[in-house]
């Protein structure tokens, strides 16, 4: 580990701050009129999900944390926990799949996710980027509508509602941004 001074943090950094694995998630700096700079960081507790907005000075020192990455295969999910394979070594790693948040629906069978470990601990999932879904359910395509700059509601097979263009219809497959919940192009 690494220390590093308060106003080096970035969005991303994964901090040893009280005790605890945090994520910087939002980073300010402010230069006050009077008194020194800092950094204002928005953090989230890796284990348990807590949220904390702490200060850190030029002078301050925190510990910054390598995380190991290595991408797994997931295969199932069993009883609230998901169940990813290491395509090299085939071990299985088995995770709560809260830690992927309100990201679950976009989980496929088969769908290569990056894990996060802190020595055989892990951490967090990462899915990729886009994902292809097809569209369950949506208002029919109307004919001339094409040119305005409108969206429509539509239910995924994955159960997501995310807004479309209008000239998107119904059982199309269509490419969602994970990290944003909207839609991206027509796969």
């Amino acid at each position: 580990m690494a220390k590093i001074n308060g106003n080096e943090i970035k969005p991303g950094f994964v901090l040893e701050h009280d005790g605890g694995l945090w994520a910087a998630v939002k980073v300010s700096h402010v230069k006050p009129g009077k008194g020194g700079a800092f950094a204002q960081v928005e953090m989230k507790n890796l284990r348990d999900g807590r949220k904390l907005n702490e200060r850190f000075r030029s002078e301050d020192k925190v510990e910054q944390v390598r995380l190991d990455n290595k991408d797994q295969q997931f295969l199932y999910e069993s009883d609230g926990k998901l169940i990813f394979m290491d395509s090299e070594t085939f071990d299985q790693t088995e995770l709560d799949a809260d830690l992927l948040g309100d990201r679950r629906p976009f989980l496929q069978d088969g769908m290569m996710a990056t894990i996060e470990y802190y020595g055989d601990e892990p951490l967090s999932v990462r899915i990729p980027q886009k994902v292809v879904c097809r569209i369950v359910e949506t208002e029919p395509v109307v004919n001339g509508q094409t040119a305005a700059k409108s969206f429509k509601p539509a239910i995924l097979d994955n159960g997501v509602r995310v807004m479309v263009p209008p000239f998107v219809g119904q059982d199309e497959d269509i490419v969602v941004n994970t990290e944003l919940f909207e839609y991206s192009e027509r796969a």
